[in-house]
C-alpha cells in the first residue's frame, strides 16, 4: 500500500502505516485523515502531537488510549472520557490517531 501525495509515493506497509517517519508531514496527516474521513480540529492536532512527542522523545512509546484519554485531560484542562476520543479517532485513537501522525503500526494488544 502507499500514499499519491503531492507527486509522491509515499510508501507504507499493509495497514496504512509509514514505512519511513520521516516522510510525514503535518500536510500529509491531513490527507491521510480526509482519506479516513476525517476532519482534523485542534483537538485532533493536540492527540497527534502528544503521540508524535511521546514517539519521538520517549524511546518510540506508542501510549493506549487510557493514556491518551489522561493525558487529553491534563491538556484540555477537564474530564475527559474514552468515548471523547474516540469520537476523533473512532478506528482507535492510538492506532488510528498513530496511523494519522506518522508513526510506525503498535504491535500492542487493545488500545485500553
Amino acid at each position: 500500500m502507499s500514499y499519491e501525495f503531492n507527486g509522491k509515493t509515499i510508501d507504507t506497509d499493509a495497514n496504512g502505516f509509514l514505512k519511513n517517519t520521516e516522510d510525514w508531514s503535518k500536510d500529509l496527516a491531513e490527507h491521510i485523515a480526509k482519506l479516513e474521513g476525517i476532519a482534523l480540529t485542534q483537538k485532533h492536532w493536540d492527540i497527534i502531537d502528544y503521540l508524535r512527542d511521546a514517539y519521538f522523545n520517549n524511546n518510540g512509546e506508542q501510549p493506549n488510549t487510557r493514556h491518551i484519554v489522561k493525558a487529553m485531560a491534563d491538556k484540555w484542562g477537564t474530564n475527559v472520557i474514552q468515548k471523547d476520543v474516540y469520537d476523533l479517532f473512532p478506528k482507535d485513537p492510538s492506532k488510528q490517531g498513530g496511523r494519522i501522525s506518522g508513526l510506525p503500526e503498535s504491535r500492542r494488544k487493545g488500545g485500553y
